[in-house]
């Protein structure tokens, strides 16, 4: 992040009299100049927001329309995995292994994470190990082009796209960071835990207390915001995640959720042939969930903290591969 500190010094006359970011002003026209698209958004973030547009207008001078960027988003959706298949993806020895390391290398951190926001240390070591293997693959795309590739020239969900565009030049502006200097996916998610820019704006926090929020190179600033995220999202401390369930009867498959949000209860899941593992009141509202695993269907119970993985990913597996490698933390850690 050395281009990030070293930006108020470059740009200092931008920072003090427009509060602005990065300067390519002079740069030879690119690929959005003259873009009536890019003269309408330019005004409106100095109408809305108070940059300075030619100097906005430089930053996009300097972006640059990615084509693979557009192949990528507009790549047919692969045949949806069974959980025997992607299950094996996020929980193996390599990323156990690396999740231990990185655990015991932030162990007092995680813990002040813990002790602040009520999320475990191991569920907030798997999800940065599920994003991003722990730092290893972070994104190679400048998130100026992303968004502005996707924001610009890929209109089934330009909207989205520039609203995180704004957030993006926002969050630039507000942690005096030089935006053509970050990178993150073809999407646009940044740093360890794959923050999208809004979701930085919302939930990202300086964990570490030096006055910039860094959640590309700094674990200290990344696992701090994590666990804000999920107190943000409801979770609950010390309750459990998910129920293992055995089920009988030809009504079992009437319980199941659609979506992921918890619909069903225990009590209406009884009724059709379901029975918990655990303890649970018949009142619990819980996310009913068949996967096909390597010995066969397993039905499982999402409740209250499973349904606050899935804001982070709105995938039922994504949120099952979370919970599991966390556990598998601890096991390999010897925690209790």
């Amino acid at each position: 992040m050395q281009a990030m500190r070293g930006w108020s010094t470059r740009f200092a006359p931008w920072v003090g009299l427009f509060g602005l970011l990065g300067g390519a002003s002079h740069a030879l026209a690119g690929e959005y100049e003259g873009s009536p698209q890019v003269a309408e958004f330019v005004g409106e973030m100095t109408r809305d927001y108070g940059f300075a547009g030619e100097q906005l207008m430089g930053v996009f001078r300097e972006a640059q329309r990615k084509q693979s960027i557009l192949d990528a988003i507009s790549r047919p959706a692969e045949r949806v995995k069974q959980w025997s298949e992607y299950r094996p993806m996020f929980i193996s020895e390599a990323r156990i292994a690396r999740g231990v390391d990185f655990w015991r290398q932030h162990e007092a951190v995680l813990a002040r994470a813990e002790q602040e926001y009520g999320v475990p240390a191991q569920v907030i070591v798997s999800i940065i190990g599920v994003e991003t293997f722990f730092g290893r693959n972070t994104g190679n795309f400048r998130v100026v082009d992303a968004l502005s590739t996707l924001g610009f020239d890929y209109p089934p969900r330009a909207e989205f796209f520039r609203k995180e565009l704004r957030e993006f030049l926002l969050l630039a502006r507000e942690e005096q960071v030089d935006p053509l200097t970050l990178k993150g996916s073809y999407a646009g998610a940044m740093g360890l835990p794959q923050f999208m820019p809004s979701s930085f704006r919302a939930y990202a926090v300086d964990f570490d207390g030096d006055g910039h929020i860094n959640i590309w190179t700094n674990p200290t600033d990344a696992i701090g915001s994590v666990a804000s995220y999920f107190k943000r999202h409801g979770w609950e401390p010390g309750e459990p995640v998910v129920s293992r369930a055995d089920v009988r009867g030809d009504q079992v498959d009437e319980g199941l959720t659609t979506g992921i949000e918890p619909t069903k209860t225990v009590g209406e899941l009884r009724a059709l042939g379901w029975s918990s593992h655990d303890a649970l009141r018949d009142d619990m509202p819980v996310t009913a969930i068949r996967l096909e695993g390597e010995q066969g269907p397993e039905y499982w119970m999402g409740l209250k903290n499973f349904y606050a993985i899935t804001r982070y990913n709105r995938s039922v597996m994504y949120a099952m591969a979370v919970h599991q490698l966390s556990e598998e933390l601890v096991k390999a850690r010897g925690v209790k």
